[in-house]
């Protein structure tokens, strides 16, 4: 079958047919649990003769990136997938992909960084590198990982951005859950056109790049990097807006709102605990409670102007994040309070640590949170669970 059908797989699936369905020419990866998967199902649609494209086997993720790296250079789309220490191990590589302004794609399976050894979801090992200038998308479930994937391709080889993306998805509570979602086939070709890419390494055509910048030259290139960022914001949501006139979808663009028209206190979080959070704000509603849910779809670039715009009228936020900056605060929190200060907004908000490690997080948990909170009886930064330990 080559148009839209909807099938029941894992997140992980839902990945590799995105990337299938992007007509992706070259994949480079080694396995980690629980990314592992991925790579697996592309590999079978390529052995198949589902998929024209070459999978390139390496010893290591920073084999993998280079790999990519390599081939993006070349003018080819290209993709890699990892997690956790196999992230750990690319860092160096994920600098030179943004530096060198090639628009990988790469999807990973939020794990726990260890030690100990923990193979259960995390946002650490993506959040380690939010600032490199990756543009970083959560998804909440499976047919967000399909959609994002896709997205994510379409923005990054925008010749008004040119920068690689990140599809991040939470370790087994997305990479090995199935569900039903809708894959687009070859309908995605229009949306998806072949790649043309701003510059290429072109044997017919070679050039000499040195490999030393002066100062001046690596702050002009960080200050265009940081300008296509926030230039991003725009292009992503032009993009949701076709691809939901194209696939009948409804996202709302860089975040999505739940019940916040008439609330007085706002849930922020992202990935699968933002929509549990909207179970929540069900549960919180029926007991009288003006309370809605604010779930980040694109982490980076932050959306600043829609969450302010958003919060406007909210007397407090509750911020529920599965990853903290140790030392500091979470990360959600740190950008929220620039957001806030840049705006000159004053709102009350509970930083809130939960999930962390891969602990469980059901919508009770969530009320029973945000209660205390409403009552002014939680701190600002509150780790759940931490009274019972």
């Amino acid at each position: 079958m080559s148009g839209r059908r909807v099938i029941i797989d894992t997140g992980n699936s839902a990945v590799a047919y995105a990337v299938k369905d992007a007509e992706v020419k070259v994949i480079a990866a080694y396995p980690i649990t629980p990314q592992t998967t991925i790579v697996e199902k592309i590999a079978q649609f390529i052995e198949y003769g589902q998929m024209d494209a070459k999978m390139i086997r390496v010893e290591s993720e920073h084999s993998a990136m280079a790999a990519i790296i390599g081939s993006e250079a070349m003018g080819v789309r290209s993709f890699t997938a990892t997690s956790s220490h196999g992230l750990a191990l690319m860092h160096e590589m994920l600098w030179y992909a943004s530096n060198a302004r090639l628009p990988v794609v790469m999807a990973v399976a939020n794990r726990t960084m260890g030690p100990p050894w923990n193979i259960w979801a995390d946002w650490g090992d993506a959040m380690a590198d939010r600032d490199i200038g990756w543009i970083m998308s959560w998804a909440a479930n499976n047919q967000e990982v399909y959609d994002f994937t896709l997205i994510s391709y379409r923005v990054a080889e925008d010749k008004r951005i040119v920068l690689p993306a990140m599809v991040n998805l939470e370790a087994f509570v997305l990479t090995h859950t199935s569900m039903p979602f809708e894959i687009c086939g070859e309908e995605t070709r229009e949306y998806l056109p072949e790649y043309d890419p701003v510059w290429k390494l072109d044997p017919d055509d070679p050039i000499i790049m040195g490999n030393l910048f002066s100062p001046a030259d690596t702050m002009k290139l960080r200050w265009d990097m940081w300008e296509s960022m926030e230039r991003a914001k725009k292009v992503i949501a032009e993009a949701i807006r076709e691809y939901n006139e194209r696939f009948n979808r409804n996202y709302e663009g860089l975040i999505k709102t739940y019940k916040m028209d008439d609330a007085d206190y706002a849930i922020l979080s992202m990935g699968t605990i933002g929509e549990e959070a909207e179970v929540a704000t069900d549960v919180l509603r029926e007991e009288g409670l003006k309370v809605g849910t604010v779930r980040i779809n694109f982490f980076r670039p932050f959306p600043r102007e829609d969450i302010i715009k958003t919060l406007n009228g909210v007397s407090r936020v509750i911020i529920f994040e599965r990853s903290s900056s140790i030392g500091a605060s979470g990360q959600i929190m740190q950008d929220l309070g620039q957001s806030l200060l840049l705006e000159k907004m004053q709102l009350d908000v509970n930083d809130v640590f939960i999930g962390i490690g891969g602990t469980d997080v059901s919508y009770e948990d969530i009320v029973n949170v945000v209660k205390k909170a409403i009552k002014g009886d939680l701190a600002p930064l509150y780790w759940y669970g931490s009274e019972g330990w």
